[in-house]
């Protein structure tokens, strides 16, 4: 989502004049679009704009922090940093150019929140230029007990499918071919009697576009139509990201998922029926308060059973202003959390590569979109499951989808030779 919104804002900056440089120092205008899901992501940003403000060379330099964590601190980032200009929240970071414009040099905090925001239609800027990103909804209404986003995003708000469609087209026509389109929860969108089954359909076949994807899908919305599309479409890549966060049915209903293990596997089971070679990623939590040794162990069972290709763990860290911080005591010690989060990522690290090594000897069609950064010479891509593929070749890649045969695998990357 960060990186969609980041797309949106470069494209309002392009179009109020302004140009994009890579250096800093060369900058008048500086913009740290942060992140506030978790107390690490907050730390980080606010070590990225302490770094930033060096390059504040005069009055006329502008440092910007825009977002989430922007939205949650207001006011007291300022506080903080007083060399910030503009701390400008969620909904009001696409009304920096016209801000900037008025240049009356005082420092401006807006985080106001509204249900009614219009859109910011601007044809997004692609962070990689083989690979793009489309907003289709703001916004979430779920209040996961853990969760901070929806303070932050405001209730859910959905975009006119046309509009999609006009940013898929733009995108694919400046050479993207690997499109995911975002959302707090992507299955709940909708628009005058249209879901997003239909959307992607749509999608499918009103643009050229080679590859799409979605993210990010909760369990509890995740429809038998949507399941079918994965039948129906090849163009629909084969990965999806649907977080478990446990394997304990209580847990659960503390964290006010609204579903069951059993459920979630079922869902499990229909994907890998309608799709057989799918990647399945996740999310996973450890540590949630009042969670016991043997609810732990459920989400091992559950990691063990199901078999993700891979996850993103995490210890529970309370969040100011969600449900959970404020009712629930964070009883769990933090040297059990962590205890508990090695042993859920040394699990998990063996069956992504368990799930890896079946991949030696397949041929994926990979679409290249870059050089290694360990290594100019290798070449890196994705393949439609969404594992990153590294391949050794003089021939210039970037850009094109490549048959690549896996000869090595590990956890986290797949190793091939492009395939004759």
């Amino acid at each position: 989502m960060n990186l969609a919104d980041s797309g949106i804002l470069a494209a309002a900056m392009e179009s109020a004049g302004y140009k994009a440089v890579a250096d800093p120092d060369s900058a008048g205008v500086i913009i740290l679009n942060t992140c506030s899901v978790r107390e690490k992501a907050e730390e980080r940003a606010l070590g990225r704009l302490a770094e930033l403000v060096r390059f504040k060379k005069d009055a006329e330099t502008r440092i910007c922090a825009v977002g989430c964590m922007a939205q949650r601190l207001g006011g007291r980032l300022v506080e903080r940093i007083p060399e910030i200009d503009f701390v400008l929240g969620t909904e009001r970071l696409f009304e920096l150019p016209a801000l900037l414009d008025r240049g009356n040099g005082q420092v401006v905090v807006d985080t106001a929140m509204s249900s009614t925001a219009d859109w910011a239609e601007y044809p997004p800027v692609p962070d990689n230029p083989y690979v793009g990103y489309v907003t289709i909804t703001r916004g979430c209404e779920n209040y996961c007990a853990y969760c901070i986003v929806p303070y932050l995003r405001g209730p859910e708000r959905h975009r006119k499918p046309q509009a999609i469609i006009n940013d898929v087209n733009h995108l694919t026509a400046q050479g993207v071919k690997d499109l995911t389109q975002v959302g707090q929860n992507v299955n709940s969108y909708q628009d005058d009697g249209l879901h997003f089954p239909d959307l992607i359909r749509m999608v499918l076949g009103e643009t050229d576009l080679p590859r799409l994807r979605f993210i990010t899908s909760h369990p509890k919305d995740l429809s038998d139509e949507l399941i079918a599309v994965f039948a129906e479409h090849s163009r629909l890549a084969g990965h999806i990201h649907l977080p478990l966060q446990s394997g304990s049915d209580r847990v659960l209903d503390k964290m006010f998922r609204r579903y069951t293990y059993a459920h979630y596997r079922g869902l499990v089971e229909k994907l890998r029926q309608a799709r057989p070679d799918i990647s399945l990623t996740t999310d996973l939590i450890v540590g949630f308060p009042t969670e016991t040794a043997s609810e732990y162990h459920m989400t091992l069972d559950a990691v063990r059973e199901i078999r993700f290709d891979s996850a993103f763990m995490f210890r529970y860290s309370a969040r100011q202003g969600t449900w959970a911080a404020e009712h629930l005591a964070d009883d769990v010690a933090e040297e059990e959390k962590l205890r508990r989060l090695h042993g859920l990522i040394s699990l998990q690290k063996d069956v992504s590569s368990e799930v890896n090594q079946k991949e030696i000897g397949r041929v994926r069609e990979v679409l290249i979109d870059g050089a290694s950064r360990r290594d100019p010479a290798v070449w890196k891509g994705k393949t439609e499951g969404n594992k990153t593929v590294l391949v050794k070749s003089n021939q210039p890649m970037p850009g094109r989808f490549i048959p690549v045969r896996i000869i090595r695998a590990d956890s986290w990357t797949l190793h091939g030779e492009v395939a004759p």
